[in-house]
């Protein structure tokens, strides 16, 4: 991964160069973007070793979303069980004041 001009970086994904601006200050979430799909890549590859080209991107890129979706629900888990505690919280709080 190399530095053009503008913020241009090129990024070296199975064999093909791409050139990909990325927003003001969002450089370093594009080369770890990038680092993350070739980590994907190397593992798929290892699991499928026949799979080359367009379907062991397709399939490296369907195992990211399929984890990215699986973090998602695991953070609204997260999140409503944090909510509960916190309207838990609030409840015991009211009613503390209350009878005071």
């Amino acid at each position: 991964m190399s530095q053009g001009a503008s913020g241009v970086k090129v990024v070296s994904i199975l064999g093909e160069d791409y050139s990909i601006r990325a927003p003001a200050g969002e450089e370093q979430t594009l080369l770890d973007a990038a680092m993350m799909l070739k980590a994907a890549l190397a593992d798929t590859k290892k699991r499928y070793p026949t799979l080359i080209g367009d379907r062991l991107l397709v399939l490296a890129a369907m195992n990211l979303c399929s984890q990215q979706i699986e973090m998602r629900k695991q953070h609204q888990l997260e999140l409503d069980r944090y909510q509960e505690q916190v309207s838990a919280t609030v409840e015991v709080i009211a009613k503390t004041i209350n009878q005071a």
